[in-house]
């Protein structure tokens, strides 16, 4: 009796075998989507981290370009002052060791974030605080146009009015 051996074709392979390789293809799929996401969430804490920074120079050119779009204000240029700069407070991990003498020590926390990255642990940021505003404006000869940007500048930055200076700009 001789037994003839079978030849299976690919499409009867794959018509048998579907749904294994789906999983496969399933499962290969998925172990490539956490290297996509990771660098994804890298790129998010970069611009996370660039957001959260401060600059005076853009915080003036973001008011002059608002102070600008106001009606009869014309040509516009703001210096603003500081108090104070931005100060971070990190969390810290202490150890004391009683015996003889107390001892304390105090460690800035820092996390790990794998290929040889490492963030420190910020618990309260705290803004600088603004000392005084000069705007120097075309409008300014107009006191309704002097008082709206008055307001306009103490609205962002919290200033008082007697902290703030609208001129005339020099043609």
């Amino acid at each position: 009796m001789g037994e003839r051996k079978k030849q299976i074709r690919l499409p009867e392979l794959l018509k048998k075998y579907k749904f294994a390789l789906i999983v496969i293809l399933a499962g290969i799929l998925l172990m490539l989507v956490p290297s996509l996401g990771s660098s994804a969430q890298k790129s998010n804490a970069t611009d996370t981290a660039d957001a959260d920074t401060f600059s005076i120079e853009e915080q003036e050119t973001k008011m002059e370009d608002t102070l600008g779009k106001m009606g009869g204000v014309g040509k516009v240029q703001v210096m603003l002052t500081l108090k104070s700069g931005t100060e971070l407070h990190l969390a810290e991990d202490s150890d004391e060791k009683s015996g003889n003498e107390s001892q304390t020590k105090t460690e800035t926390v820092i996390i790990n974030r794998g290929s040889g990255t490492q963030d420190i642990v910020v618990t309260k940021r705290i803004y600088p605080e603004y000392q005084g505003a000069v705007v120097v404006c075309q409008g300014a000869d107009t006191p309704s146009i002097r008082l709206a940007v008055t307001e306009a500048v103490r609205a962002l930055t919290g200033l008082s009015t007697d902290k703030i200076s609208v001129v005339k700009w020099n043609s």
